[in-house]
């Protein structure tokens, strides 16, 4: 079957398009024509070796598609169910057919798009499961610091639907964008703790950061408590300031919960960008080069 992936380690220029077996569902796992896949920084970062994984590999970290076939003993779910759901060590999602964690995978309800249900299990996931951790009880300010991609965004709104006060730090450009979904937009650069400090004047009492380094460090000078922070892009600073590393539920109840949110009209997923297969190169560069606002999303077929 055709996939894309990457042949060794490196930069773009190593990635390639892979005639590859298809693979066989085993326990726990499914069997999916794919429709559509989500892109995401993982596969880029897989890519260059930043997990260490060798190539080649198939990219690709969670699809929407139909069920052509069952791993034993898999129950709730049989062929030709419509579902959508994470892949087994983060990867083989491009391709005409992938595997899927059935216990990381749900039925895609009818008012549900392939291309929003393939986007809900990587960045959506990650927004529920942070702000779960966080705990904060409506009225609570929280910081998302970068909130202008696919995680961002949602986080924005799941947090403002449970009443917080929603500060968030992006590029002018998603200034709108942010505000619209229910957060105080604030620019990034020098001077952006006093602009936070301006937006919240009575203090920070959680961060979600989606930066890293330096910006990191400053955000995290305005905590209340320092435990009550959570950092995705660098989780070495997030725990030396002494925050908390990310706790993922993958889940089929996880994934049911998002979808009935975006079913309902409560929840948009933010897919701006929806490229046919044979784009995957570009799509990815999109991505990597953060031009991205919202998800990206590679129809397969």
């Amino acid at each position: 079957m055709r996939a894309y992936g990457f042949t060794t380690v490196g930069g773009p220029e190593h990635e390639a398009f892979l005639d590859v077996p298809v693979p066989e569902p085993g326990p726990d796992q499914l069997l999916v024509a794919v429709h559509a896949s989500g892109v995401n920084p993982g596969d880029w970062k897989l890519r260059n070796g930043s997990y260490g994984t060798e190539g080649p590999a198939v990219l690709g970290r969670e699809v929407a598609g139909r069920v052509v076939a069952t791993g034993p003993d898999v129950e709730g779910f049989a062929v030709g169910d419509e579902v959508f759901g994470g892949c087994p060590g983060m990867v083989g999602g491009w391709a005409e057919q992938a595997i899927v964690t059935a216990s990381f995978a749900a039925h895609r309800p009818a008012g549900v798009t392939p291309e929003q249900a393939c986007v809900l299990p990587v960045a959506a996931g990650t927004a529920h499961d942070a702000l779960r951790q966080l705990d904060l009880s409506p009225g609570r300010t929280l910081l998302v610091n970068g909130a202008g991609g696919g995680v961002g965004v949602v986080l924005v709104q799941l947090a403002a639907a449970r009443g917080l006060h929603v500060v968030a730090t992006a590029s002018p450009g998603k200034h709108d964008l942010i505000a619209r979904l229910g957060a105080t937009p604030v620019a990034y650069g020098d001077g952006v703790a006093d602009r936070i400090s301006e937006a919240a004047p009575d203090g920070v009492d959680a961060v979600f950061d989606l930066v890293g380094g330096d910006p990191l460090r400053t955000v995290a000078g305005l905590l209340r408590d320092p435990h009550r922070l959570i950092s995705v892009a660098d989780y070495g600073l997030s725990v030396e300031l002494g925050g908390q590393q990310l706790q993922r539920d993958r889940s089929t109840a996880v994934l049911d919960e998002l979808a009935g949110l975006v079913a309902k009209g409560a929840l948009d997923p933010h897919v701006t960008d929806v490229r046919p297969f044979a784009d995957a190169a570009a799509a990815l560069a999109l991505v990597e080069q953060g031009h991205a606002t919202g998800k990206v999303v590679l129809d397969v077929g």
